[in-house]
């Protein structure tokens, strides 16, 4: 990919999202902030921001600048160990966001997940929706993994994977992995002089699974496997991924400006990539819709309580369900935006009635126009 593209590819996003590791945060030995780099990458968000893209960071370094402070020294740490330095560095990995991006104008917001969240339909759908009201607002989010609460069965031990599932929650265009190397190569250039660097990969197969060599720095749980594994979740959500050096000032400007890099290119976008997830579900359920609720799908708006004549089945907020016409023809699918209890309840009835009728407030939307696909559209 030559350098007009890559620079194309992140200045038309849409959304970014950039991942940065501890070891491009977080000075080793010491557990000092690497606070002027900080600034810089700071200053390139704020510009996407100005540019009118919408930005989510995924950041590592809360254990790292915890577990100095309650004398944990180096080495691999227990567990509750790890959690515990988590719960302490969490809170000054936080507040360096914070003051890096304030000078800005930002507002910066703590997001916490596990795998968990980004696996459970329902946990997914309440993350997406918390994500883009806070873009809405103007926020940039900064995502890091609940390591405080996370066991090993619901960990990903690692924020590369966890940076392309935050990127398809968001919808994002375009995921930048800031790394300690700039992209994939056909072996390890640390150990072979004749390794070929790879400016662009468009599909991930076995060939290219068994050019990940072990790689990464001290304090950086990823090495190449896991950014490839990255780069598969993001390429199927319709995301491109590059892969780039980290180390350097201002490294988002200097991807745009050309810098060395693998892209990981999509076959679909992000849009696409979902419609057809959302397609390809089997439903187990159905919310049968009345004729000008057709006409204000096909105009892609969402589907609101007052145009649902019928539920039907048995379901749970986030599962796939039908949207059928009182005549039976299926327009589309869809995933539920609350239960089959609650939909039952609100069917028919205006939005800002939710409230009363279930006794908490909720979403004015049966199912949102994002989570759902339509016939013929």
């Amino acid at each position: 990919m030559d350098a007009v593209t890559a620079k194309d590819r992140v200045t038309r996003a849409r959304r970014m999202v950039v991942k940065v590791g501890s070891a491009l945060l977080v000075e080793p030995e010491s557990g000092a902030l690497h606070a002027d780099w900080l600034a810089g990458l700071a200053t390139d968000l704020a510009e996407r921001r100005a540019a009118g893209q919408h930005v989510v960071v995924v950041s590592s370094g809360a254990i790292e600048l915890g577990r100095r402070s309650l004398g944990l020294g180096d080495g691999i740490l227990r567990l509750e160990q790890a959690q515990a330095a988590a719960a302490v560095g969490q809170t000054r990995l936080a507040r360096a966001w914070e003051e890096a991006l304030e000078p800005h104008g930002l507002k910066t917001a703590q997001v916490l997940m596990t795998l968990d969240d980004t696996q459970n339909r329902r946990r997914y759908l309440n993350g997406r929706s918390t994500l883009e009201t806070l873009l809405g607002l103007g926020v940039v989010p900064v995502v890091n993994e609940n390591d405080t609460v996370a066991t090993d069965e619901i960990r990903y031990g690692d924020n590369d994977r966890l940076a392309a599932r935050v990127a398809l929650m968001a919808g994002a265009d375009v995921l930048v992995m800031l790394s300690d190397v700039d992209g994939l190569y056909t072996a390890n250039p640390r150990d072979d002089a004749k390794a070929e660097h790879l400016p662009e990969v468009t599909e991930i197969t076995p060939e290219i699974e068994a050019m990940a060599g072990g790689t990464g720095t001290a304090g950086a749980k990823g090495g190449m496997k896991t950014k490839l594994l990255a780069a598969q979740t993001a390429m199927q959500g319709g995301c491109a991924l590059a892969l780039t050096k980290g180390a350097v000032d201002r490294p988002v400007s200097a991807l745009i400006s050309g810098a060395r890099a693998t892209w990981f290119q999509p076959k679909d976008t992000p849009a696409a990539a979902r419609k057809q997830w959302i397609a390809g579900m089997k439903p187990v359920g159905a919310l049968v819709v009345d004729a000008g609720a057709v006409t204000a799908l096909r105009q892609g708006k969402s589907l609101l309580p007052a145009g649902v004549r019928r539920v039907d089945g048995r379901f749970h907020r986030g599962d796939p369900v039908s949207v059928v016409t009182e005549t039976g023809d299926t327009v589309g699918a869809a995933l539920a935006g609350y239960s089959a209890a609650e939909a039952r309840a609100i069917a028919g009835q205006k939005s800002d009635r939710i409230p009363d009728i279930l006794g908490y407030p909720g979403r004015a939307a049966l199912a949102h126009r994002d989570d759902m696909v339509i016939w013929g559209m």
